[in-house]
């Protein structure tokens, strides 16, 4: 689809733009039919067949993300996926429509990026919820060390760190634990995991028709979310390796990994290609063993995208032995198969 808004030019592959959202959740749902079903109240994406007797999780936020986070619902992480608008919050009829369809009698723990629309739409589908008798519960990610405060937040925005929430409480959920168990498996993630994102071109929002914000062909933006809005800093293009090592040095400042075993994320914002990716990763890989910090796994590619955003963020993870153990523990996703 080619129109004209604002005087801007949009170019997509969709159809109408008021059925972007239902369009993509349909299709990815057909994409694992035995797998994944959506529900008929919402842009709502569940794990079937439902498995009772575990915690269920519960995570979600605006469209735009792909494939977070339709694409992490399945055995090992989430049970349940809720897509908003693009860049919008869903609202909590229908993210207690999710809870409510997956709601077992070991609970419900919501996994919230930190932004403000998400938190408070996600609080008030939580009480919905215990008002129906589901013990419910939630965690908020913060990830980001960019911002303390933004356009869209009070404190830490919540990006790409999340995918390992996701990963790591849903394996402790597999395994029987209880609400508790989860939440505080979930906490402990939270507390370990940091990330930073910047920009060469910002991406359209198609109800929008227009970018984010301009870049003039030699600029970059340090420290952008996952909304499409701009970053902390406007610069001058860097290098795959200037760019890496500006956001690995905030990251290594923010928390202590000397000696440590991490997961590292090398995450691409829509538009990157591989090439440059692993050009980035080539040199994360070598920067990181110079300050002493070891990898235990790393994952390159599109993880959790601002559509077609050009960019990419990096994302550290502290881990623990049972931290270790969980991040390995078996997952069927469409977009974590590991």
């Amino acid at each position: 689809m080619t129109r004209e808004k604002g005087g801007t030019l949009m170019k997509k592959l969709i159809n109408k733009v008021d059925d972007v959202e239902r369009e993509m959740i349909e299709g990815l749902a057909k994409a694992a039919p035995k797998k994944l079903r959506k529900l008929d109240e919402g842009n709502i994406i569940v794990r079937t067949p439902k498995k009772e007797g575990k915690v269920a999780l519960v995570s979600g936020g605006g469209s735009g993300h792909e494939p977070a986070h339709g694409g992490y619902v399945g055995s090992g992480m989430l049970d349940c996926a809720v897509a908003g608008s693009v860049f919008t919050s869903p609202t909590p009829d229908q993210i207690y429509e999710g809870i409510k369809a997956v709601a077992t009698d070991a609970g419900v723990l919501a996994i919230v990026k930190n932004y403000t629309g998400d938190v408070l739409n996600f609080e008030m589908a939580i009480d919905m919820a215990k008002e129906e008798g589901v013990n419910a519960d939630y965690v908020i990610v913060n990830d980001d060390v960019a911002v303390k405060d933004s356009l869209y937040t009070t404190g830490r925005r919540g990006v790409a760190g999340t995918i390992f929430v996701h990963k790591i409480a849903g394996a402790r959920a597999e395994e029987g634990a209880s609400l508790a168990e989860v939440k505080a498996c979930a906490e402990s993630v939270i507390k370990n995991v940091r990330s930073m994102g910047m920009a060469i071109a910002p991406c359209t929002v198609p109800a929008a028709g227009k970018h984010g914000f301009t870049l003039a062909d030699d600029e970059i933006e340090i420290g952008i979310g996952i909304h499409g809005e701009p970053g902390t800093s406007r610069e001058k293009m860097l290098s795959a390796n200037e760019a890496a090592k500006r956001l690995l040095d905030t990251i290594l400042a923010d928390l202590d990994y000397s000696g440590k075993e991490v997961v590292v994320l090398v995450n691409g914002m829509g538009a990157t290609p591989l090439m440059e990716l692993y050009i980035i990763n080539n040199f994360v890989q070598d920067y990181l063993k110079e300050k002493g910090v070891k990898v235990y796994d790393t994952m390159v590619g599109n993880y959790m995208t601002a559509i077609e955003m050009a960019g990419f963020s990096l994302t550290l993870l502290r881990l623990d032995e049972d931290m270790k153990r969980l991040y390995d523990a078996k997952a069927d996703t469409l977009a974590w198969k590991k």
